[in-house]
């Protein structure tokens, strides 16, 4: 690792501890050449997944996009927040298991309507309301036959 203070390639790894919950680690280094410290972070890179919208455009994949349809379907239910945030993992852990370098939008929406009927009938129906884009009352009601079940 090159000196930030000199551009000597020789330098040391003074100490070593997880950052950013776990996803990186930090290290503070010290230059053999001039002595100075500095600090590097080492994170795992990963591919970036590219999501293929409805009408067939692609855009990188969100978190925060899954987080605000998932917090607007639980607002003002009962749900504790820490409970949503465990639910959203789950979808995130689901997504990135299947490997895919590109995934529709329609398999994220699935899997997080799957997730969200396991979570809160309410906050279920919302979504797929949203999701599924219901047109009249028979197609709501065939959704909560589907919950009824």
């Amino acid at each position: 690792m090159k000196c930030p203070f000199c551009n000597q390639d020789n330098s040391r790894v003074v100490d070593s501890r997880p950052a950013d919950e776990n996803s990186s680690i930090r290290r503070r280094r010290l230059c053999d050449a001039c002595g100075k410290r500095f600090t590097t972070y080492e994170k795992v890179e990963t591919m970036p997944l590219i999501v293929i919208k409805k009408d067939q455009t692609r855009e990188q994949y969100d978190r925060g996009k899954i987080e605000a349809g998932v917090m607007r379907a639980c607002y003002k239910r009962p749900i504790p927040v820490q409970r949503i945030r465990e639910m959203i993992d789950a979808v995130e852990m689901e997504i990135f298991n299947l490997e895919e370098k590109e995934i529709e939008s329609k398999v994220i929406g699935e899997i997080v309507m799957d997730k969200l009927k396991d979570l809160e009938a309410v906050a279920y129906v919302r979504f797929a309301s949203v999701y599924r884009e219901f047109k009249d009352v028979n197609t709501f009601l065939n959704e909560l036959k589907k919950i009824l079940e």
